[in-house]
């Protein structure tokens, strides 16, 4: 898929042909430097933004052709989103706030799998405190438990530790992970921390809005030293291939 913003001068590629697949029941991030196009394949990919060019599906639904009621539709039950700030409703408490998007939605949830939920982040006696009454990381994980509890085919996460201390950043991270081994859960996450795309199973590396690399069960190391040659990776993409 592509992504173009404005026109003449102004024409800005985010995107410049990028086909990706995310694997089901695995974790995969998503790295680059700033304006690498990270946030805009993901938008795209969750059906937040709509690409210029080429085709996104959520399974067998491809997301291009779907009229708005059901795009919403599909990102409420099908797509769960886990952004840095949280975005907790101040006024709900952190059960309402997890359960708010199936409320939305007219269903109750699955109670086997909501206390599976809330006992997997450790929220069980937190659950009648307001955002306010909670510390980052608990906000965060009510973020997560709210992105879970209606069984998403795909969860997004931008930067999900980013206002997090080393600590919390780490229970976030590992409660990820064992949503996938533990649940089958598919989960993106862009990040620009080497530490949290060592949880994955796979990174994939943006540059210029392309995709220029990828690695299997990363290593810090290993993603540090990538991210250290990626404009030599960018130039090595673009130099023209000689014959003989």
């Amino acid at each position: 898929m592509a992504k173009v913003y404005g026109q003449g001068d102004a024409r800005v590629v985010a995107l410049g042909g990028v086909d990706i697949a995310f694997e089901k029941g695995r974790f995969t991030a998503v790295m680059g430097p700033s304006g690498s196009g990270k946030s805009t394949l993901m938008h795209c990919a969750a059906g937040l933004d709509a690409p210029t060019a080429g085709q996104v599906f959520v399974g067998d639904t491809e997301i291009g052709g779907l009229k708005d009621k059901d795009l919403t539709e599909l990102r409420r039950d099908r797509i769960g989103f886990v952004f840095q700030a949280f975005n907790l409703i101040p006024t709900l408490t952190a059960e309402e706030n997890i359960l708010l998007p199936l409320s939305i939605a007219g269903r109750k949830p699955d109670p086997e799998w909501y206390d599976t939920v809330i006992d997997t982040v450790g929220l069980r006696d937190r659950l009648r405190h307001k955002p306010s009454e909670l510390s980052g990381g608990q906000q965060q994980r009510v973020a997560c438990a709210r992105a879970l509890a209606s069984k998403p085919q795909i969860i997004f996460a931008d930067e999900p530790t980013g206002n997090l201390d080393s600590r919390s950043g780490a229970e976030i991270l590992g409660f990820l992970r064992r949503s996938v081994d533990e649940f089958g859960q598919t989960i993106v996450m862009v990040t620009h921390d080497p530490v949290a795309a060592a949880y994955c199973d796979r990174v994939v590396f943006l540059a210029d809005g392309e995709l220029v690399d990828e690695l299997q069960s990363p290593t810090r190391e290993d993603v540090l030293d990538t991210m250290a040659h990626l404009d030599e990776l960018v130039q090595g993409r673009r130099q023209p291939q000689r014959a003989g």
